[in-house]
């Protein structure tokens, strides 16, 4: 659905993207992720017909972006991170404006906008101007605006930027409402949260460059990274006791009375060591399994927190 294919961007001196390529499957959400300036936003910038790259090749949906521009703009939404909308008009104004932008035929456009307005729940509002809304249903709106025409694509670019935490649910539950409707779904996030919770890929850029790619659990496994069992005991332990109850060739310390043991298999080894510790008398206080999360994916990869 989407073939990035060795693209590169010059800003000047400054290379943004170099030879990045990227391959997007039908009905896909594929999350792209990475440090400040490591090229996002250029990335989406160019495969969504804002800026030319300075080489390299996009189709989307089978149109070539150098050719067929036209064509590609009937195929995909752009929701953008900044609120694209007038003020001083009312949600249905706003809409009516977009959909005339997005060649809606007149005789459906307003059907149109009460059927989105609906999914978005925000039809009773549909009259109030934009300057009376939340942050939370302005996002709705700039939503709304890329899917009157009904794009087989969708680019998002920080959607859900400074939101309240309940809208950000709802908003999630629209994306994954759009996904299960075959949406192909392109998106740049900071937030690790809403990239675990609704991709199906992710790849991570850092200066320009693709350097991993896959779903979390692919990124784990090609990152050779294991979970973290924690076990507190109840009362102060012999260490050289504790390595005699350790039956497994996992790598593990013993700080402060808390054993850390590395594991490939989690849930199996904790049954392993706790049957070993009821042998040896050793009593145990307190569990924590410690997952391989996305944030640690990210931080082993580029060494930076995501928005350092």
């Amino acid at each position: 659905m989407i073939k990035i294919e060795e693209i590169s961007k010059q800003f000047g001196d400054f290379t943004a993207l170099n030879k990045l390529s990227l391959h997007i499957k039908k009905g896909e959400f594929y999350s792209l992720l990475g440090p400040n300036g490591a090229g996002k936003t250029t990335c989406i910038n160019i495969i969504s017909n804002i800026t030319k790259a300075s080489s390299g090749h996009v189709e989307i949906a089978g149109f070539n972006s150098q050719n067929q521009n036209q064509e590609i703009k009937k195929v995909i939404g752009v929701i953008p991170q900044e609120i694209a909308l007038y003020e001083d008009l009312s949600a249905f104004e706003n809409l009516k404006f977009w959909g005339k932008i997005n060649q809606v035929k007149s005789n459906i456009l307003n059907e149109k906008i009460m059927e989105i307005l609906k999914f978005l729940d925000l039809y009773d509002n549909r009259n109030q101007k934009i300057n009376s809304y939340s942050g939370g249903m302005k996002r709705r709106i700039n939503i709304a605006a890329a899917l009157l025409h009904d794009p087989d694509i969708l680019f998002m670019d920080e959607p859900t930027v400074g939101i309240d935490p309940q809208s950000r649910l709802f908003t999630y539950e629209i994306f994954e409402k759009l996904h299960q409707q075959g949406k192909t779904i392109f998106y740049t996030s900071h937030n690790m949260e809403e990239v675990e919770r609704l991709s199906d890929r992710i790849g991570i850029i850092d200066h320009g460059q693709l350097i991993a790619e896959g779903s979390q659990k692919d990124l784990k496994e090609q990152l050779k990274m294991e979970e973290t069992i924690m076990i507190s005991f109840e009362k102060n332990v012999d260490e050289a006791l504790l390595s005699n109850s350790i039956i497994l060739s996992n790598s593990y310390y013993f700080k402060n009375q808390q054993l850390y043991v590395s594991s490939k298999s989690a849930n199996e080894d904790l049954v392993h060591l706790l049957q070993s510790f009821a042998k040896n008398d050793l009593q145990v206080s307190q569990i924590e399994i410690q997952k391989v999360n996305l944030e640690m994916i990210f931080l082993k990869l580029t060494g930076s927190k995501l928005r350092d």
